[in-house]
């Protein structure tokens, strides 16, 4: 045998040696010994190396498994202790199998890693193991929906990085836990944001050591439980709550006064209890929307002020012991929807109120007196059917087992319930919200990259514990039906609520239905593992027979690989006939690259996102540059890689982010701007850097933005939809130009025009055209529509979407509220000078740009036109110039190259890359 021959066989056996070692051999024992408990387990489940070979819901670090997400994958067994093997698993989500019960092993407490753990709708029963108040690093915790049993462990005071818990729906029984000078408890849980403990058996009274004026607690869920005792008045020290649920349970006395301390409160629900006393005065709640105290004995007049609260959409005050003359006010919300106020003793109505609003007196003295036939004193039942809009594929058939989806393909779709912990009666009826619902759920999908092309809600009910449900189909894209991996994705999402989802429809969780038919299923059979068990045996004879061909093999795999690349035939050389015209981009070496950001060190990131890292760089002629490098999971396809450089090295404008070159090597994909400075739009809006942001700064900065964006529709060859037009996408330079940057998204308007339909929404929630999403029919409207957002972004300095509202919506509502169009000082942003000329221009041009219809909005090359008049007539009743490039430049600016605000996660969530399929 021949030298060669000999070294070709040693480096082959090394690497079996390498691949076989792949993943840590006590991890395989443990996974090898889950898979013998449990049943269907992933067909893919075969051979000794899960890291290796990607097993279906295994990730890994480093030979370690840190995530195992299988929700909703029809597993059946139990969880034995070889979980606690897995030391460096930091994400469990096992949600959705209604096949896995027992009890949870007492040895759990020792994945001291471990940040996620989520078991929702499984059949676990038995107490919760007090091991688990040793899991230091949990941040997340959901076990709802089981049948656990006994008290609450007060070890869950000691997980001092919790932010959720959630243990709704189970059989919990015993106290709330409190700590004392032995044991811990809930109150030391000063850093959690939810306590979803809601439909359960506990019992005895809600200890006023549970809440502080310390905790950061947006959500106490404590519904449909068995508590008694008074509502304690340290309720009204948690300023920080949003959602106050206490109906369903035994409480009594009167309503603490000190919980109209609590202003950002939007959902307080306390009905169904023997409470007593008068309607509480509620007046400095001032973001209030439902108001729910049904059937608790409160008694007395109503207050009138009760109902001028600017945000109340619900007030449900039935069955109660209210009396006297019902007061609406003049000054009544115009946001209320619904009055009910049935079953009282209400004798007298001094006004009626307006059309819009459902009034409810029946069972009232004022509706038995004869003759009595105002609409007031019947109740109409909402029609649910017509709640949700059709697919509009009423011709379409499909076969006996597929289902039409809302995109008019025939698929299997994901099917399962919303369990809504907080949603009003009145949304139920709002047919535009339900649909904000929809886009914000394909959004969050979407912007995972997760294989969803849509999704049909239908059936709203509100069932016998108050809780929403909406029955949910999820339909697949690329497909007729989901894998393995798609199910997982999906499922682990919306039980993981992510923020802007949270925030905006309040906290749910999904509760599937077995999926029926798995792509690529094929069973994991002794069958499979003898041939496993062949072919291995027959590898050595395979390399002695093919050892021969090896250098043959290799010369035709090269020229293969030459014709497939598209770049095979370019060179680094700028004057090579074979490059195209690039336009001043250029190719950068590897080691170039390495180089000049210290071999990509971490001191040099300046941002991150899904696609990978953006570093800092400063090349050999002293040009700083952002160099933003794909990780592996995100690459390209070699020609669309190409196809993006050519595009974007014809683009040269002093309002858009210059492309200086590229590297394509050692399987590297990474684009090098030029660097721009002082961050983002968004940023210094929010007050992070020192810059300031005057008025005429900010008309100047709308200027900059928009003429970057009417040169991408109207000068570019060719020319360009951006598609993610945002604050956060808008840089500004060392002379405080406004740039345009993040072309990820964008596409041709050639394409389009000629018929291009994109197959699947993207862009960022809040600043998406609601067009585009319902239709699915990009145009360069839809970049005018998210401009549209950025400029009622200069005039409020608030997100896109603003404690549950859409911006564009806080406008039109601060419009119609004042007697003047545009006195917006609700809204407007406090830095500004009362009333800045050309605001009511200004206004009015962005209520242009997010008009429903893209027919009804500007081009881009209109705005930038009216915003120079709008500068013109600035700077002529101010008699100023253009405003001066002065700034301060002490304090910190966060890097303008992170995007992780597109439908992000919160921090809990983004440092784990669990999404490998």
């Amino acid at each position: 045998m021949g030298p060669r021959i000999q070294v070709f066989l040693l480096v082959i056996s090394i690497q079996i040696l390498v691949v076989a070692a792949a993943t840590n051999s006590i991890d395989v024992a443990a996974l090898s010994a889950l898979k013998s408990i449990w049943k269907n387990t992933p067909p893919n489940w075969i051979g000794s190396d899960p890291c290796g070979t990607s097993w279906e819901g295994i990730s890994c670090t480093n030979s370690r498994v840190t995530v195992i997400i299988l929700a909703g994958t029809d597993l059946k067994g139990s969880l034995s202790s070889d979980i606690i093997s897995l030391s460096e698993l930091q994400y469990l989500d096992l949600s959705n199998n209604k096949g896995l019960t027992g009890t949870l092993p007492s040895s759990i407490g020792n994945l001291n890693k471990l940040s996620i753990l989520m078991l929702v709708g499984c059949s676990f029963f038995g107490p919760i193991p007090d091991s688990i108040g040793s899991l230091e690093e949990l941040f997340f915790l959901s076990l709802n929906s089981n049948s656990f049993s006994g008290p609450i462990p007060p070890s869950i005071g000691n997980l001092s990085s919790l932010s959720w818990l959630d243990l709704t729906d189970n059989k919990l029984n015993g106290t709330i836990p409190i700590s004392s000078g032995t044991t811990t408890g809930l109150d030391m849980l000063v850093n959690a944001r939810h306590f979803h403990l809601g439909k359960n058996q506990l019992f005895g009274s809600i200890p006023s050591q549970l809440f502080s004026s310390n905790m950061n607690l947006i959500h106490a869920v404590l519904d449909n439980n068995q508590l008694t005792g008074n509502i304690p008045s340290t309720l009204g020290h948690v300023q920080t709550l949003e959602i106050v649920r206490l109906d369903w349970n035994s409480l009594d006395g009167s309503v603490p006064s000190n919980l109209n301390n609590l202003t950002i409160v939007s959902e307080l629900y306390l009905s169904n209890n023997n409470l007593s006393g008068s309607v509480p005065n509620l007046t400095g709640m001032n973001l209030l929307n439902y108001v729910m105290m049904e059937n608790t004995q409160l008694q007395g007049q109503i207050p009138p002020n009760l109902f001028s609260l600017p945000q109340l959409q619900t007030v449900v005050l039935s069955n109660n012991r209210l009396n006297g003359t019902l007061d609406v006010g003049t000054d009544y919300s115009n946001q209320l929807t619904l009055i009910d106020l049935q079953d009282n003793s209400i004798t007298n109505l001094t006004q009626r109120t307006g059309s819009n609003i459902d009034l409810i007196l029946a069972g009232n003295p004022i509706c038995e007196r004869a003759g009595a036939t105002e609409s007031y004193c019947t109740v109409q039942k909402p029609n649910s059917s017509n709640l949700i809009p059709s697919n509009n594929c009423a011709s379409m058939e499909c076969s006996s087992n597929k289902v039409t989806s809302p995109n008019c393909k025939c698929s299997h779709p994901y099917t399962g319930t919303l369990h809504f912990i907080s949603f009003s009666f009145s949304n139920v009826k709002n047919l535009s919200y339900n649909k904000a619902l929809v886009g914000s759920l394909m959004s969050a999908f979407l912007s995972t990259q997760l294989p969803v092309d849509s999704i049909f809600l239908s059936n709203p009910v509100i069932d016998v514990d108050s809780y929403v449900q909406f029955r949910t189909q999820i339909f697949p894209t690329g497909q007729d039906r989901f894998n393995r991996t798609g199910i997982s994705g999906v499922g682990s999402l919306l039980n993981r609520n992510p923020l802007q989802l949270r925030s905006s429809f309040g906290p749910f969780f999904f509760i599937d239905e077995s999926y029926c038919c798995f792509a690529g299923t094929g069973k994991s059979t002794n069958t499979g593992i003898i041939i496993g068990a062949a072919v291995g045996s027959s590898v050595l004879v395979l390399l002695l027979i093919g050892m021969g061909f090896y250098a043959f093999y290799q010369k035709r795999r090269a020229k293969r690989a030459a014709e497939r690349n598209p770049f095979a035939s370019w060179v680094p050389n700028k004057n090579s006939d074979s490059i195209p015209q690039l336009k001043g981009a250029r190719w950068f070496s590897f080691e170039e690259l390495k180089k000049c950001t210290g071999s990509f060190s971490e001191a040099s990131i300046i941002g991150s996102g899904g696609y990978g890292k953006v570093y800092r760089g400063t090349l050999v002629s002293g040009q700083l540059v952002a160099i933003k490098r794909a990780q592996q999971g995100s690459l390209q396809g070699a020609l669309e890689f190409k196809t993006e450089i050519e595009l974007l090295s014809r683009i040269h404008h002093k309002n858009v982010v210059n492309l200086v070159g590229f590297c394509y090597e050692h399987g590297e994909q990474m684009l090098v701007y030029e660097y721009v400075p002082n961050g983002t739009l968004g940023e210094n809006l929010s007050g992070k850097s020192r810059i300031q942001m005057d008025w005429m700064r900010r008309l100047s900065l709308a200027l900059d933005s928009a003429q970057g964006l009417a040169y991408l529709h109207e000068l570019a060859d060719p020319p360009i939809i951006h598609r993610d037009i945002k604050s956060n996408n808008i840089l500004l330079d060392d002379h405080l130009n406004a740039k345009v940057a993040d072309f990820g998204l964008s596409k041709l308007m050639g394409d389009v025009k000629k018929g291009y339909v994109t197959t699947q929404v993207k862009g960022t929630l809040g600043y998406m055209d609601p067009e585009y999403y319902m239709t699915q029919q990009l145009t360069e409207k839809s970049d005018v529509y998210s401009f549209g957002v950025v400029l009622l972004e200069l005039v409020t300095a608030r997100a896109p979407i603003h404690r549950g509202k859409h911006i564009v919506r806080e406008v039109k509502e601060a419009m119609e509220q004042s007697n003047d169009a545009y006195d917006l000082d609700e809204i407007l942003d406090p830095r500004l000078e009362t009333t800045p000329v050309g605001l009511d221009k200004f206004v009015v041009l962005a209520m242009r740009c997010v008009m429903d219809s893209a027919a009804e909005r500007p081009t881009m090359g209109e705005v930038v036109r009216e915003i120079e008049n709008i500068i013109e007539m600035a700077n002529a009743n101010a008699n100023l110039p253009t405003p001066s490039l002065s700034y301060e430049t002490e304090g910190s600016i966060h890097n303008p190259y992170d995007n992780q605000d597109s439908v992000g996660y919160s921090a809990g969530f983004s440092a784990l890359n669990i999404w490998h399929g």
